[in-house]
Formats: structure tokens, sequence, C-alpha cells
């Protein structure tokens, strides 16, 4: 798109908007507010206080024309393979259709069954053994959604191949009524695998090696590897290669979310995941919230040269949320090669980073408002809580609303330049109704829109991963050379080897 028309007339309206202040713009069109919004379903979005004009969004629409978005959100829903480098589909919306193809009906029958049955008092708590896309999806939902959870069963996750987590997520636990979910693709990354031997030691050591394979389910697109591990056939549960880990938590990825929700509420965030996906496929970019979020980000990014944004949600069942949006971004988005092999005409992905308010008023707000950088924020509240105490959450949402306005408009000490605010800092509100199980799945499916919307305009493949393996596969050589089965590499820096050595001598 780097180039085009589009992108040039971008430049020039941006060259315009220099020197406009956010408080200019509002004092010329009193009903901004009202206006730069748009709404689906309960959930609103307002980006009336991001440094643009209908122009902008006029021309940010002509350039998702130009890159074609509409004919590739078609492509993606419909199960083709835009997955270009895998040559595959990325069709994860097709997990959460009213009519799924049969294999994904059936999975679901499977996971209700089982979830229903482990919700049963069979097991006094379950532990999610995974990590990335097999941790933070189901992690992220289940902490979000506690208020809709079974409270006499305790599911936990365990990611982290650090000891320590393992430790602390055993903690209290009986490992004679404790089950295992053991999360993994190809059911050979590493720190699963070193996890769940562990895991399966714990519980063997309790009730016998017999007995350890029945504490034991599975979710992995290499059952025959489960089997070999000693997991029955009949809880082992598909992955299918056309899901990235990312985009899996409407899985069986989500069979531990599922066990904690139950299947009624599962299905409840398929159906909010679901309208996301229609409301992306026909809204009109003026109106569409996914594209919008995208091309704002966009706008952001590319024209402004802002290189990261916060996501800021005002809900504290939303902690993990951040880190979740986090993976989803960075690592989709995180390239410098486009589709057809040549390096990336201008920036792409930005660095993702938040936590819940009002914690981070305490934290980097500071930063927010008075340093000098400037980082776009999201922020994401409710209008109604998930518990009683609504004088808290009246002030939560105040304190919401005044960082909006604070970033947006600043204010003016003329005696004291340490008190000055200079605000025309960017925001973004998402406001929903009530964090449900649908509202919840909303979120999920418009933040998975939106990279998309960003990956086709920068023309990159948002569905592979091929940074992460390299990390990876060194590790691999140097866990062997630190169990003393293999020799130092001879074509190793000095600087590593060095490390190495030090480690050996004093571990």
């Amino acid at each position: 798109m780097y180039g085009t028309g589009e992108w040039r007339g971008l430049n020039a309206h941006r060259e315009e908007l220099d020197g406009v202040h956010l408080r200019d713009l509002f004092v010329a069109d009193p009903i901004r507010g009202e206006r730069l919004i748009a709404e689906t379903d309960g959930l609103l979005l307002d980006y009336s206080k991001n440094r643009l004009t209908d122009e902008t969004v006029e021309l940010l629409g002509a350039l998702a024309d130009r890159a074609g978005l509409r004919a590739r959100i078609e492509a993606m829903l419909d199960g083709e393979p835009v997955n270009t480098t895998e040559d595959r589909p990325a069709w994860h919306p097709a997990l959460r259709r009213p009519d799924p193809p049969p294999e994904v009906r059936a999975e679901l029958g499977r996971m209700a069954a089982f979830a229903g049955e482990a919700r049963s008092g069979r097991w006094d708590a379950v532990v999610n053994i995974g990590i990335g896309g097999s941790d933070l999806g189901p992690a992220m939902a289940t902490a979000a959604l506690k208020a809709y959870g079974n409270t006499e069963l305790d599911v936990r996750f365990l990611s982290n191949v650090d000891g320590a987590h393992f430790r602390e997520v055993t903690r209290g636990l009986d490992p004679a009524r404790t089950l295992f979910i053991v999360v993994s693709k190809t059911f050979t990354t590493t720190e699963t695998l070193a996890n769940a031997i562990t895991a399966r030691d714990w519980i063997a050591h309790a009730v016998g090696v017999e007995q350890a394979s029945s504490h034991f389910a599975a979710v992995t697109a290499s059952p025959n590897k489960a089997q070999g591990f000693g997991i029955h056939d009949d809880v082992v549960f598909t992955m299918w290669d056309w899901v990235g880990g990312r985009y899996s938590l409407a899985s069986a990825v989500g069979l531990s979310f599922m066990t904690a929700v139950g299947p009624d509420a599962f299905a409840a965030m398929l159906a909010g995941m679901h309208h996301i996906d229609e409301h992306f496929r026909s809204a009109p970019w003026t109106e569409n919230l996914p594209a919008l979020l995208g091309l704002i980000g966009i706008w952001n990014r590319n024209f402004w040269g802002w290189p990261t944004y916060a996501v800021l949600p005002y809900a504290q069942e939303l902690a993990l949320f951040p880190a979740y949006i986090q993976q989803l971004d960075m690592e989709s988005n995180g390239k410098s090669v486009q589709t057809d092999g040549t390096p990336a005409s201008t920036a792409t992905g930005p660095v993702v980073w938040g936590q819940p308010g009002t914690n981070g008023q305490h934290a980097f707000h500071q930063l927010l408002h008075q340093g000098t950088d400037i980082v776009p924020v999201e922020f994401i509240g409710f209008c109604r809580p998930n518990h009683s105490h609504t004088e808290h959450h009246d002030l939560l949402m105040a304190n919401l609303f005044a960082q909006a306005e604070a970033l947006a408009f600043g204010a003016s000490d003329a005696d004291d330049p340490h008190r000055q605010f200079p605000g025309n800092r960017p925001s973004t509100v998402l406001l929903g109704d009530q964090l449900t199980p649908r509202s919840l799945g909303q979120l999920v499916a418009l933040y998975e829109h939106k990279v998309f919307t960003q990956a086709i305009v920068w023309g990159i493949n948002p569905f592979d991963q091929w940074g992460v393996e390299l990390g990876k596969t060194l590790a691999t050589g140097i866990a062997a050379e630190l169990a003393g089965t293999a020799d130092p590499s001879p074509a190793r820096d000095s600087s590593t080897q060095s490390l190495i050595n030090r480690y050996v001598m004093k571990r």
C-alpha cells in the first residue's frame, strides 16, 4: 500500500492536521463525541478522541478498499487458504458458526460431555498445561468469567517451564483429586512436555503409575503422541492445522475454560464471536468496529509514527487480556517480510502492553500524560459489573472516563510547568453493557479482526510465526549440552559459551 495514491493522500492529510489539537476538533464540532462512534450488539466504539476527522476515516476506508480488505475478509471467513506461507486456511471463524463443519460439531459435543463429567464432582481441580496460544486464551477467559464458573472446581494454568511455576500451581492440590489437560498441537513443545512429565510423576507418586493415566486428557493434532504418553484415546481432543494457536480459544484448546464455566457459557462466547465475524463481513467501514479499530491503528502507527499502544481494561476480571492481545497482535503482525517475500515497505506490528485500571494509573500513566513519547490507548469498560459493589464500579468507570478526557484535553498551569498537561494524546474507548460470555467473545473476535485488517493493509501474513522457532531450536542444542549429552558447538559465539560455562560451574 505504501506509495499508492491512497497512502500519499493520507500522508498529505496528516500534514494538514499538524498543530491541530483535539480541543480544537471538539470546539469546532460540539457533537463530535456523539458522531464518531460505532456500535453493534451492545458494544460501543468511541474513537472521537483520536487525532482524526471524517476525512481521515474516509481516506482510511479508501486505503482498505485499495488493499482488497473486503475480499480478504470473505476469503478468510469462507475457509480459503489465506495462510499463504503454510498454504492452508486460517479458519478459526468456522469454530463459532451456528452451523459448524461436522468435525467441529462432533468435537464440541465431546468437549461438553467431558466438561460435564469434570464438573460433576469427580475432581477438585483441573490444571491446563500449555504455553502461548495453548495457555493464554483459556487462562484469560477463565479469569474473565470467573463469576460464571463452578465455585467448587478449581481451574488453574501451568505454562512456564520454570519449576517454580509447577510448585505454585500445584500448591495445596490433592494429586488424587486433580486432572491435567495437556494442550500441545504437536505434542512436542518442550516446555509443555517437561511440565506434563513432572505432573505425571507427581500424580504417580500419590496414586501409583497404573492409575496416573486416568488423571490426564490431551488436546493435540498428534493423537498418537498423546496416546504414547499414556493418555487414553477417548480423552484426546482434536486441534486442526487450520487453527493457529493464538486463534484457538473457540476450539478444544478452550476445554479447560469450558470445564470452568460450562458448555452453555462456552456456547454464548461462540455466539458473540460469530456476531462480530458477520459484522466484520458486512458492515460498511464507517460502522465496522474491527475495521475501524485496525485502520485507526494504522493511522497512528504509520502516519503519526507512534510505535506502541496500550490496552487498558477497567475490569479486574480482564487482568490477562492485555497479555492475550499482546500475543495476538505481536505474534501475528510482528513481521518485516510481505507475503510475496519482499521486505515490508513501512512499519508493521506495534508494541502492545497494558494492565487493568486503576492499577496502571499508579504505575505508567505519568508517562502517558507527560512523557516525551505519545502512546495511543485503548480503554475497555462495562456499564454493569458482575458484583454487587456498585459504588466501586462507579468509581472505577469515573476513572476510565477521566483518564480519556485528561489525555485528550490536558490542563494548563501558567505558574508551574511541572503541572502542565499537554493533552492531544489519542485514546479509544470500548464500552460494553456487561462482561458476559457473549461480550467476551465479541472482544476476542474484535481484536482478531483488527489484527487481520492491519495485516492486509501491510501486505503481511498474520497467521504464521516463524520468528518463534529459531530460539527454540537453539535452546534444544544448549539443553543437550547442559545435560552432558552433547559437546559445545564450535560455531557458538564467545558470549553465549561463556554464560553456559559459568552456569554449569555454579549450578
